[in-house]
């Protein structure tokens, strides 16, 4: 199993907790991004530089991506790449996106894309919490802890 991290957008909080957790499993972790990110040496973290390409990164993300492995990533789109890939998606508030949901959550980005474009909604997401930071971490942890458990 490889987790692959959607780095463009990643809060820093997340990163660490993503540095550790790798460490901690020894589960190889790719970041991968525009440019290559700065990530602690260790044999189990991985720094790709994706290039500038419109979603370079995702598209990257999408051609490695196995069967098995974990993705994670605030974009629906490429949740919804890795998913047909047959890759579980956690995303960055410490949510699956499943077969079962991710077509609603397409359709809703769709929509909410649309109102912005028409001027009916503004503005972005909430700023990062500790309360997000601690939902992921939790989610990533029982799904570690749920793999580790399957293979044994």
């Amino acid at each position: 199993m490889t987790i692959y991290v959607d780095n463009d957008a990643m809060p820093r909080p997340l990163k660490e907790v993503l540095f550790k957790v790798a460490q901690r499993e020894q589960v190889k972790t790719v970041f991968v991004a525009v440019f290559a990110q700065n990530v602690p040496f260790s044999e189990f973290l991985l720094s790709i530089a994706a290039g500038t390409a419109f979603n370079g990164a995702d598209d990257w993300i999408a051609e490695h991506v196995e069967a098995g492995d974990l993705v994670v990533t605030a974009d629906i789109p490429l949740a919804d790449r890795a998913i047909t890939a047959g890759a579980e998606v956690l995303n960055t508030k410490g949510e699956f996106f499943t077969p079962a949901n991710i077509k609603n959550a397409l359709a809703m980005r769709e929509l909410l894309e649309e109102l912005r474009i028409t001027g009916e909604v503004s503005g972005g997401p909430p700023p990062f919490s500790d309360k997000q930071r601690i939902d992921f971490t939790n989610a990533l942890n029982r799904y570690l802890a749920r793999k580790k458990k399957s293979a044994q």
